[in-house]
């Protein structure tokens, strides 16, 4: 019994370990946003936007300067954490294009509100 148990925990951490992690190389092309500020509300989509009923300037890009999550909010609705140098030190690169529609290629990962693109750069669609 003792074996069997080992042989199926074996067979089972092989099978975890041989699985490839859901991971493709895409470019993907929507507006740059401050993901908690988006998922709070849907129309905060710009840089300047309202929180708590006031009208903030600048309010994602302050976020982002914050470390906030940032994300890519494509043109069917889907929306896609950044990751990597992108989002590196406090979302240096991305600061300057919060509210600006870019274009990204990178490794898109997860499905639903847990999906990601891990990128380096970015290029500028239009402001």
């Amino acid at each position: 019994m003792k074996k069997l148990s080992a042989l199926v925990s074996t067979g089972a951490m092989l099978l975890a370990f041989a699985l490839p992690v859901a991971a493709a190389t895409e470019t993907l092309t929507g507006t740059v946003i401050d993901k908690s500020c988006y998922d709070h509300d849907k129309t905060a989509t710009g840089n300047d936007h309202k929180m708590g009923g006031k009208d903030v300037t600048a309010c994602a890009a302050a976020c982002a300067k914050k470390g906030q999550p940032v994300a890519l909010l494509t043109s069917d609705g889907k929306v896609y954490t950044i990751k990597g140098g992108l989002a590196a030190d406090n979302n240096a690169k991305l600061v300057a294009h919060m509210g600006h529609t870019v274009s990204i290629t990178g490794d898109v990962a997860g499905a639903g509100g847990d999906a990601t693109i891990t990128a380096a750069d970015l290029k500028m669609v239009s402001k």
